[in-house]
């Protein structure tokens, strides 16, 4: 379903593109979402966020990569979720701009290499240093590996949610509630535009 918004675009301000599209689908294992898209047809600007029909509590997932069939795992991400890879020290954390999806492991590896590759466009255009470019082909590596099915280095996914929606579904996969020092300590992602009326 889509709907007109009166109200102006947060970035470009047009006040005659702002659409809200719903979509409520049911992800096998979890039940029922509402996939919620907040979108600007003038600018483009997007916002995308998964909603489950019941209340969740702040919860960690963790999967251990040690075969081929843990890449199609499937991966719900919420707009609240910080995604670690701690072995290689990679993390991404919400912010302002941060959006939900729905993806499998493999999508997830992907958007970290993604992310490298725009670290390495900034690199080479502040001047190329080769410790720095050595970091970037070493984390490269082992995500291809990984994403190849070649675990011969321990590689974990981590999503820790303070809002409780994101989620791993595999048998493999280990769940439990964050503490309340580490909700606390966790970024919330992006706030709803407030919209005057």
């Amino acid at each position: 379903m889509e709907q007109v918004v009166d109200a102006p675009c947060p970035t470009c301000a047009d006040g005659e593109g702002l659409r809200l599209r719903t979509h409520i689908d049911e992800i096998p294992y979890f039940g029922e979402h509402t996939q919620v898209t907040l979108l600007c047809l003038a600018c483009g600007w997007r916002q995308t966020d998964l909603i489950p029909a019941e209340a969740q509590t702040p919860t960690g997932w963790e999967l251990n990569l040690t075969v081929r069939r843990h890449l199609t795992a499937r991966v719900v991400r919420s707009t609240a979720c910080t995604v670690r890879i701690p072995e290689l020290d990679l993390e991404v954390s919400p912010g302002a701009s941060s959006t939900g999806y729905v993806s499998n492991v493999e999508g997830v590896l992907q958007r970290f290499v993604d992310v490298l590759d725009i670290v390495e466009r900034d690199v080479v255009a502040h001047g190329d240093l080769p410790e720095e470019r050595a970091a970037l082909d070493h984390l490269r590596l082992r995500l291809a590996m990984a994403m190849a099915g070649q675990f011969d280095e321990p590689m974990t996914l981590m999503l820790l949610d303070p809002s409780g929606r994101s989620l791993i579904l595999d048998d493999d996969a280990e769940q439990r509630p964050l503490t309340p020092e580490e909700t606390e300590a966790l970024p919330m992602g992006p706030e709803p535009p407030v919209f005057s009326s």
